[in-house]
């Protein structure tokens, strides 16, 4: 009976040698879903019922061209409530890797990473922590780091420490439809390049969608990264993220973020009433974080940003931007730009045109505030669009 099970679920699913090959809630839940992850053939379809799995403990998947299903977002939940060991959820290392429809709750630390992998398709997942914003939350909702080919889309992440959906030291990235809110960040695409995020939602986090690079981290140089057609509004919850986690920073009220990257463009995005600032373009040099990686460039450079649909907000600012508040004024300029340029550049290429009435402000953090100014004249060019990107069955 046992060698039944494990071939039934090189073709479909195997926990418990259900009729069907669905595994449904009830005892040993934990068990029975890790034996079908350890199990798994290449090809494997694990497929889960409607209801909640108890789970644990974290689970982990190796295995190669497997995919994991459930009955729908809420339909099917994976609930880390009573988690009595480890801090993720579940850890997958192997490439080729869809999962689909079900909900991942509570865990103590992340709920779903994804590292190393090649081909990764997350499609209508959910990751929430129910007892709302707090600083126990796990850190990362949707979390591939060091990926390629990596799809997000048509999910929900709420409560993260952290970041909701979060791409990281990765390359050729699409995240689409999905709606993050009530975390620290919202969407946050770090260290990584050719990113496209569009058609999401990201509201009532600290920070809705940020663009970073950081220092000391195995890949460097994140860069081309598209934002358009994203509804970016009142992303005013407090930071509550614990002290020395880089996104502790991020100030509430924050729209978009773009810190020490290049080659962005930012278009046709709703951006309204964050409470801080609507756009903010920054090189880490402002953040006042030490360097101690001589390879690192922390100097934004090549930002575009046009057509978009910006109103509201800069009312109650916070953090940094509320210590600038004599050189900024009140409200807050919709998009705000430091100054900092690399040394030997004239210009940081940070271009901006028709964005209606959005106010703006360069001022200038690098000359101590000197030559803070308002005029979007020096700013009014235009950089050739980036390239879309695409990526394999997206």
């Amino acid at each position: 009976m046992k060698m039944r099970c494990l071939l039934f679920a090189a073709v479909v699913f195997l926990a418990a040698c259900s009729k069907d090959g669905v595994l449904r809630p009830g005892a040993e839940a934990t068990k029975r879903l890790q034996e079908a992850l350890i199990a798994a053939k290449p090809g494997a379809v694990i497929e889960l019922g409607e209801g909640k799995f108890d789970i644990d403990r974290p689970l982990s998947l190796s295995v190669a061209k497997v995919r994991l299903k459930g009955a729908g977002i809420d339909k099917t939940v994976l609930s880390f409530a009573g988690q009595k060991s480890g801090s993720a959820g579940l850890l997958v290392t192997a490439g080729d890797f869809i999962i689909e429809d079900l909900t991942i709750q509570d865990t103590k630390g992340d709920a779903l990473k994804i590292n190393g992998a090649e081909n990764v398709t997350i499609r209508r997942i959910k990751t929430e922590w129910t007892g709302g914003p707090k600083e126990t939350n796990g850190a990362y909702g949707i979390y591939p780091v060091q990926c390629t080919n990596v799809l997000i889309e048509d999910s929900v992440a709420i409560g993260a420490s952290d970041a909701g959906i979060y791409v990281g030291q990765s390359k050729n990235i699409i995240v689409r439809r999905n709606r993050a809110e009530f975390n620290v960040a919202g969407i946050e695409i770090e260290n990584s390049t050719a990113a496209d995020v569009y058609e999401n939602v990201a509201t009532k986090n600290t920070g809705g969608l940020l663009v970073f690079n950081l220092p000391a981290l195995p890949v460097q140089g994140g860069s081309f990264t598209r934002l358009y057609n994203n509804q970016i509004f009142e992303n005013n919850t407090p930071n509550f993220a614990p002290k020395g986690n880089i996104v502790a920073n991020v100030p509430t009220g924050t729209g978009i973020m773009v810190l020490a990257t290049h080659d962005i463009e930012i278009f046709k995005n709703k951006i309204h009433n964050n409470q801080s600032a609507n756009i903010s373009i920054l090189s880490y040099l402002t953040t006042g974080n030490p360097i101690k990686d001589a390879k690192f460039d922390p100097f934004v450079e090549k930002i575009y940003i046009h057509d978009n649909d910006i109103a509201g907000g800069g009312n109650l600012p916070a953090g940094r931007v509320a210590k600038l508040g004599d050189v900024l004024g009140n409200p807050v300029p919709s998009i705000i730009y430091d100054g900092v340029v690399k040394p030997k550049l004239e210009s940081a290429r940070i271009c901006i045109q028709n964005n209606g009435d959005a106010t703006f402000v360069n001022y200038d953090a690098g000359g101590g505030f000197k030559k803070a100014s308002k005029d979007l004249k020096a700013h009014g060019c235009s950089l050739p669009s980036l390239a879309a990107v695409s990526i394999p069955a997206s």
